[in-house]
């Protein structure tokens, strides 16, 4: 079985491989500021899902000279792609998003933006405003998703309905923007089945890539004290490397496959210890995957 991997894509788009600096904004979230709710989504860690972003106290500028600098011992190219990821990278009036985006746009080694939100953060004068910073670069805007089943969605806190989802995948694409959505595979109480619903029904949205995380349980997250309570088990390894094989299989296969597994700090992760060694689930993966093509 085949599948378009984000490395592909990236080498097809821009000519090399291209790296992610992961940038935090200074933004919140109506998860957490009291607009929606205060502790955010069950599973969401303190840095708002952006324990690998740049210190929020640096402008955009020094936090991308950072990101060059730590790339730099294993990265000689000079192409990169801006990433918004830590809370709710949309949640700001439009002029205050501009300064920060123009601010990325300004530098000649970013070739393309991308921006972590939720569906429901994203009113028309905002789209406007992607819409034409696309002209000059690419913009991709990463919707989090996590589950299409309503049950789930009210046990995490997301905080918004499906059909929210819908319009904000139809309102990008009618700018011309790229989307990416986040599923997340192994939220409690779900089935294998209904995992897969959600990542079928993402390929049939629009979506122009996937990101497939998997559950961890993080030190200080309301999920943490389910997990500790024995309310839920994670996903064992083997289980998980079929269920991604399944998942891509089910996919279109024009779909950008942007993540398979997802890193979590090991400082911080409570579960599954296996998703630590990073290196043998991917090869575990690419396996499965490529047994499913026989």
């Amino acid at each position: 079985m085949e599948y378009y991997a984000l490395n592909q894509y990236l080498k097809d788009t821009f000519g090399e491989k291209v790296y992610k600096i992961a940038l935090d904004g200074g933004f919140t979230c109506p998860n957490r500021d009291g607009t929606l709710g205060t502790g955010g989504c069950i599973f969401c860690s303190g840095e708002g899902s952006g324990d690998f972003a740049q210190c929020r106290t640096l402008s955009i500028t020094e936090q991308l000279a950072r990101g060059k600098e730590q790339i730099a011992q294993k990265y000689r190219g000079a192409k990169y792609i801006a990433y918004f990821q830590a809370f709710t990278n949309t949640y700001a009036p439009a002029e205050q998003l501009r300064a920060l985006y123009e601010e990325t746009m300004s530098d000649a080694q970013v070739v393309a933006l991308s921006i972590a939100t939720r569906p429901d953060c994203l009113p028309d004068e905002v789209i406007a405003l992607l819409k034409e910073l696309n002209k000059r670069k690419p913009v991709w805007v990463e919707l989090g998703l996590q589950t299409i089943h309503e049950k789930t969605a009210r046990y995490i806190r997301r905080g918004y309905a499906l059909s929210v989802y819908d319009e904000a995948v139809r309102k990008l694409k009618e700018a011309g923007i790229q989307v990416i959505v986040h599923v997340i595979l192994g939220l409690p109480y779900e089935t294998a089945d209904e995992m897969k619903e959600t990542v079928s029904y993402v390929g049939k949205s629009g979506a122009d890539g996937i990101k497939l995380q998997l559950l961890h349980v993080i030190k200080g997250t309301d999920l943490e004290q389910e997990y500790l309570q024995g309310k839920f088990q994670t996903m064992k390894m083997e289980e998980y490397v079929s269920l991604v094989a399944d998942c891509i299989a089910i996919l279109p296969p024009g779909i950008v496959i942007h993540r398979m597994t997802g890193d979590g700090d090991k400082a911080k992760l409570i579960a599954p210890d296996w998703s630590a060694d990073k290196k043998r689930v991917l090869n575990a993966l690419k396996k499965a995957i490529a047994e499913k093509k026989r």
